[in-house]
């Protein structure tokens, strides 16, 4: 059986250089000329099949990318569970890409955009940065930002409202009889750090209560980094009898720090987290938290993505989901039997 087809033998058919078959087979901006003259030559020669040089040609991959901070993390996981039913019932798959929260990362894969391999992006940027602003504008494909961005910016947009939704922690802990309310954060130069931090100021000027900034203390949404955060803070003030967190992650590494310092959750400190996780469903005890509704949030952002795809020149949509707070035994201990 003789050699099959080869870049170089569609580049010789084509009477194009095999540099330019490269480019239109991996579906990378090309005159429109030269695209027929390759698939053309491709498709007399059986290079691929007849629904690929459809696919090459209509510009379409039927994939759809979703970019997050880390593949690990619950809350990511909820929404990839919800977005990916809702675009395959549509006809695409789902490609997920992980970026570590480097803005210089999810800058690439919005301009990666123009090389088509996806049909469109869902991000949820943790940083964002007057670079990726410009990214996100320039973009050459559909996309949906999940978070908070900047007024002006049309793009679709998915968020929700994290300061309202550690108010209504706070207010649970000071209604309690809580009044040394210790706060463990992310980063501050991240969105959720950013808007977390002020909503715990602006959250004990409402109740009454004196910020402190020695029950304030800065870590990372990870379990790990969070506890020694915990570490930290409750080596500096040993008598707060509660503790918000930023995320139900540092909210159960301050369970384990709790317990082997000798405090009882929530007897001597009460816990509460943000996210809901599955985790803390099923945690001991179980952690009162603050849903942001991650698996709504991605729901709505699959939805707005078919949308734009569908009619690509509709205004821009924004959908805001709303916190909720689910009281479990980390605040109010466990219910008698």
């Amino acid at each position: 059986m003789g050699e099959g087809p080869t870049i170089t033998t569609i580049a010789a058919r084509a009477g194009v250089s095999i540099a330019s078959v490269s480019r239109v087979l991996n579906g990378l901006p090309t005159r429109q000329e030269t695209v027929h003259k390759v698939l053309s030559a491709a498709e007399e020669l059986g290079y691929v099949p007849n629904s690929v040089a459809r696919s090459l040609k209509s510009r379409r991959t039927n994939q759809i990318a979703f970019a997050m901070a880390d593949i690990a993390n619950p809350v990511y996981l909820a929404m990839v569970r919800e977005i990916q039913p809702v675009l395959k019932a549509a006809g695409y798959r789902l490609v997920l890409h992980s970026t570590d929260a480097d803005v210089g990362d999810e800058i690439g894969v919005l301009r990666s955009l123009g090389e088509r391999y996806v049909d469109g992006l869902i991000m949820i940027p943790l940083r964002v940065t007057e670079e990726l602003v410009k990214a996100i504008a320039a973009a050459r494909a559909p996309v949906v930002v999940i978070g908070s961005v900047p007024d002006g910016l049309r793009v679709d947009n998915v968020r929700t409202d994290s300061r309202t939704g550690l108010r209504l922690a706070l207010d649970h802990l000071h209604g309690l009889g809580r009044s040394r309310i210790g706060f463990v954060n992310g980063p501050l130069d991240t969105v959720p750090g950013a808007a977390r931090g002020a909503a715990y100021a602006d959250g004990l000027a409402a109740l009454g209560l004196p910020y402190q900034p020695e029950l304030v203390e800065t870590g990372d949404f990870y379990r790990a980094e969070g506890a020694e955060a915990v570490r930290r803070l409750l080596d500096r003030a040993p008598d707060i009898d509660a503790l918000m967190c930023a995320n139900d992650l540092i909210a159960l590494g301050a369970l384990h720090v709790l317990r082997r310092a000798g405090r009882r959750v929530p007897e001597d400190v009460a816990v509460a987290g943000m996210d809901d996780i599955d985790l803390a469903a099923d945690a001991w005890p179980a952690v009162t938290s603050v849903s942001l509704g991650s698996a709504e949030r991605g729901r709505a952002a699959a939805q707005l993505l078919l949308d734009r795809l569908h009619d690509a020149g509709r205004p821009p949509q924004v959908v805001t989901v709303r916190p909720r707070l689910v009281v479990r035994a980390s605040t109010v201990g466990e219910e008698p039997r």
